[in-house]
């Protein structure tokens, strides 16, 4: 009789369990500028151009997520393997963390050499500007463009 009351209730339990579904591993791709586009830069000291991301993240200003683990913001950075095209005294050359959302400025005067072959970094970081990993590894893309003064 226990047996069959607790297979029973066993049975009720696991009927009424619905399983969670694993959260989508995070993503992140440039939507623009493409791998080899050649782009003609501003005359202004920014020289600046707009880069288009997309993210199965929410992109919401930093300190905005709340308790949604699923959100953040990109960090950008033009030639990542070292730092000279960084804004001075930042790890970074922009980020999208004060407004969100999926575009972000590449600010190629901060470049000693603003035209020429360059490569776009994008990090997924999190509400509190921590990288997102996945197995271990920043959610990071890159692609190559070549700029051109006017």
């Amino acid at each position: 009789m226990f047996r069959s009351v607790a297979l029973t209730s066993f049975a009720l339990i696991a009927a009424s369990f619905v399983p969670v579904q694993a959260q989508d591993r995070p993503t992140l791709e440039i939507v623009w500028p493409n791998k080899g586009s050649v782009i003609e830069l501003a005359g202004d000291p920014e020289k600046a151009i707009g880069v288009v991301v997309r993210s199965n993240f929410t992109l919401l200003p930093a300190g905005q997520c709340g308790e949604n683990r699923q959100c953040g913001h990109v960090h950008m950075k033009i030639d990542p393997d070292g730092d000279t095209c960084n804004i001075p005294g930042k790890p970074y050359n922009s980020m999208n963390s004060d407004f969100g959302g999926s575009l972000i400025m590449a600010r190629f005067g901060h470049c000693p050499n603003a035209a020429g072959t360059h490569v776009i970094g994008i990090l997924l970081a999190d509400d509190h500007h921590r990288p997102v990993l996945v197995d271990g590894k920043p959610v990071t893309v890159l692609v190559t463009v070549i700029t051109k003064e006017r």
